[in-house]
């Protein structure tokens, strides 16, 4: 590999993350990237975990779904290994399918079975959270080299920063939408009903709690209906 020809080619790929306008895309761009980046890598994906269920995310192949949704019926593999480690290991490895793991028995066989050679997945996290796996798969096997491993590795890291700075973008985006959603709910609750701001406040509170709807949605209905009923 040709490392100065790679850092021109990460350099670009970070900046085009930062570019992107959702979650989404960020994530696309991160495992479209893999793909062209990583030598030996046919697919990639993104694995997070929600307790024992597990989600995929932006993949590239639906080979990608298929080994998650296998590790998730197994509750075994390396990628969903990666995701759930607290030993924080940069790597999860399987070089080769056909030969024998004893680290992952009951996966390695039905994941051969899918047309997997060999796979990589790489924990994604920053020092402050842990975000899930990234997954590089290759139909053949020994396909993943020492600077296959360097590579991915060097992207996932990318990967976490930007996957993190967009997800807590649009947090932000998301909470002063609700805001603005909620302050026109409570003016028009405050113009219907002649009520104080605290009072329309209270209203919107009080039938979230007891309906057990979000306050988001609460005040939705209002905005759209003119009133909760």
């Amino acid at each position: 590999m040709d490392w100065r020809v790679f850092a021109q080619q990460m350099a670009t790929m970070a900046r085009d993350l930062l570019a992107q306008d959702s979650v989404d895309e960020t994530l696309e761009r991160i495992t479209g990237s893999a793909t062209e980046l990583v030598e030996g890598c046919d697919a990639a994906g993104v694995l997070i975990l929600h307790g024992k269920r597990v989600e995929s995310l932006a993949p590239t192949d639906r080979l990608v779904v298929d080994s998650d949704q296998l590790q998730e019926r197994l509750q075994e593999g390396p990628c969903f290994d990666a995701a759930r480690t607290r030993l924080r290991e940069r790597v999860f490895r399987i070089a080769d399918f056909a030969a024998e793991h004893q680290r992952w028995p009951s996966y390695a066989p039905p994941a051969r079975e899918l047309g997997l050679g060999s796979m990589m997945g790489f924990l994604l996290f920053t020092e402050d959270e842990d975000l899930g796996a990234l997954n590089l798969y290759s139909r053949r096997p020994g396909a993943f080299t020492e600077a296959s491993e360097t590579a991915g590795w060097l992207l996932a890291s990318h990967a976490a920063v930007a996957f993190s700075s967009a997800r807590t973008h649009a947090q932000m985006e998301q909470a002063v939408a609700t805001r603005h959603v909620i302050g026109e709910a409570m003016g028009i609750l405050v113009g219907s009903h002649h009520l104080t701001q605290d009072q329309a406040f209270d209203v919107l509170r009080r039938y979230s709690q007891e309906n057990n709807v979000k306050l988001r949605e609460v005040a939705r209905q209002v905005c759209e209906k003119g009133s909760l009923s």
